[in-house]
């Protein structure tokens, strides 16, 4: 598989680099039609350039947008801006995003069907099929992410951990590949009521971070399998344009918000994540509800089944062949952070787009010791400073209860004896790790860990971003990370597009831990950290379709 691997990630490198050096430029007699116009200067001619045939129209598209920050515009597309709302703060590329992220919604205002630059529908553009997806505002479309790193650390795999999304040290890898099926609601128009769906489907590496207990979870939790599959965002969604300024309803799996990173590459200023991102709340089941009640504010109100929990676990028991004093029934839930859970938001523009606040709480029920029952309070903020800088700030405070405490005997002994719903009886690896408490004679305790994280941006061209990302992370008992701890890191990453479609992101990244050692392990096989820090260079390629 290594060699797969690299062969893969090799290809794909040589590939962008001879696009880059404008190899993709064809004499007349290859391209007769494309080489007489310019869609950019008139969008009429844009079949004329692509071709006829599927392969011609798909590698012609890619040709066409090489060197550019944007795809040709039409001219008679309709606004995709509400006259009056914020002004759309930043641009993609070199941005991950053009509206601050907020979950949960497909933005309000400023969403037109058919607005995702692909590749593949322009390919099809001109058959039956592609016909009929445009009419129905249907698209296809998703990327390919190969990435490598090289590491202080050596042990294997998941030497690099707590660092995540390139866990394993000096390793090339298929990230993800990801795939969306996607009708887009019109939230810019307001005389009626509209609809639209995701269905999601990722395979990589990358799967160990979205994985739900009990949604294809025998990948992780039975297998610890290097690469997987999930189904990270399937759901449905109703516009009412007629409530306030806009009301959307969603229903179904989605990411959790709030946060300034996401799981999906696109969606990120950087290959690497912070340890804020890691290990937060990553998806939620449920329906949630979100209310533009000006045009300045935002309003989110949601029931879910906690995070990362299944619906269908909802209730549902197994036996307990060790009673003991943490669960003395013959029976426990099987996880117990699958109940009805709130989700509560409220986001707030203003100076037309240029700041941006965004409080939350997400995953809000009892708080026990769940497979990920993350109880989120936090907040992300968003500044413009110009058209160059721009800076992303997020701070939380997550806690579980009743999480069995690892430094006392007769709750160790219950874990290891099958006697708690996380036990490897249950779950063989990656379970969730139980507390490391203050005081050894309790059975359990709160196990809390603060995080707070920035992006501070420098867009020197159209299609350049630098990023630095210092972070501040506390896992007061160890139950995040699995090492009692705090953390100091540092990152700072460039965003090169070679074109809409082709991103390079090299970066260099800094991790600390001041109290104890919690690098280099092997989770695996239960072998402890041994170093204080990770230093790290590492790099990917994303390549849209």
């Amino acid at each position: 598989m290594k060699k797969v691997i690299i062969g893969f990630v090799v290809g794909v490198l040589t590939l962008l680099l001879t696009m880059e050096n404008k190899a993709f430029a064809t004499d007349e007699s290859s391209t007769s039609k494309g080489s007489k116009c310019d869609p950019y200067s008139n969008y009429a001619c844009l079949d004329d350039y692509l071709g006829d045939d599927i392969a011609t129209r798909f590698f012609n598209y890619y040709k066409l947008e090489m060197d550019h920050a944007a795809a040709p515009t039409d001219p008679n597309a309709p606004s995709s801006h509400r006259e009056g709302w914020p002004a759309t703060p930043e641009s993609t590329p070199p941005m991950p995003f053009t509206e601050w992220p907020h979950g949960a919604t497909t933005p309000i205002g400023v969403t037109r069907p058919n607005s995702v630059d692909s590749p593949l529908m322009a390919s099809i553009a001109n058959t039956d099929s592609g016909k009929w997806l445009y009419d129905n505002h249907i698209q296809i479309y998703g990327w390919l992410e190969p990435g490598f790193n090289i590491s202080t650390n050596t042990r294997r795999p998941g030497g690099n951990a707590p660092m995540a999304y390139m866990y394993t040290p000096d390793t090339p890898q298929l990230d993800q590949s990801v795939i969306y099926v996607e009708r887009l609601p019109d939230t810019v128009q307001t005389d009626h009521v509209d609809w639209g769906f995701r269905a999601s489907g990722l395979y990589g590496e990358n799967y160990r971070y979205t994985t739900a207990y009990g949604i294809a979870s025998y990948q992780l939790l039975n297998r610890n399998d290097i690469y997987g599959y999930d189904f990270p965002m399937e759901y449905g969604e109703v516009y009412i344009p007629q409530v306030a300024e806009g009301l959307l309803f969603r229903l179904g799996r989605y990411i959790s918000i709030p946060d300034i990173e996401a799981q999906l590459a696109p969606n990120n200023y950087m290959y690497s994540h912070s340890m804020t991102y890691s290990f937060d709340n990553y998806t939620n089941e449920g329906l949630v509800a979100s209310l533009a009640a000006t045009k300045q504010l935002t309003l989110q109100l949601g029931v879910v089944s906690g995070t990362e929990a299944a619906i269908w676990h909802m209730g549902e028991k197994q036996n307990n062949p060790d009673p003991n004093p943490l669960y003395p029934g013959s029976t426990f839930l099987k996880d117990p952070g699958a109940k009805p859970s709130l989700v509560a938001c409220a986001r707030y523009t203003w100076n037309n787009g240029s700041d941006d606040l965004y409080p939350c709480m997400d995953g809000i029920n009892d708080g026990v010791w769940g497979y990920n029952n993350l109880q989120w309070y936090g907040l992300t903020y968003y500044h413009k400073f110009n058209d160059q800088w721009h800076l992303s700030y997020e701070i939380y405070d997550l806690h579980q209860r009743k999480v069995a405490n690892i430094n006392n005997p007769t709750a160790a002994a219950a874990v290891a004896g099958g006697g708690t719903p996380f036990s490897p009886q249950y779950m063989p690896v990656n379970a969730p790790n139980a507390a490391q408490c203050n005081n050894s004679s309790d059975l359990t305790c709160t196990a809390t860990a603060i995080g707070t994280v920035a992006y501070l941006n420098y867009q020197f061209s159209p299609l350049d971003n630098i990023s630095f990302r210092p972070e501040f992370y506390d896992d007061m008992q160890g139950q995040r990370t699995g090492v009692k701890t705090r953390y100091v890191n540092f990152g700072i990453g460039w965003q090169h597009w070679l074109s809409p479609q082709i991103e390079l992101r090299p970066e260099v990244d800094y991790d600390y831990a001041l109290n104890k050692d919690a690098f280099n392990a092997n989770p695996t096989s239960g072998i402890a950290p041994d170093r204080r820090y990770t230093a790290l260079g590492a790099m990917d390629a994303i390549v849209h379709f």
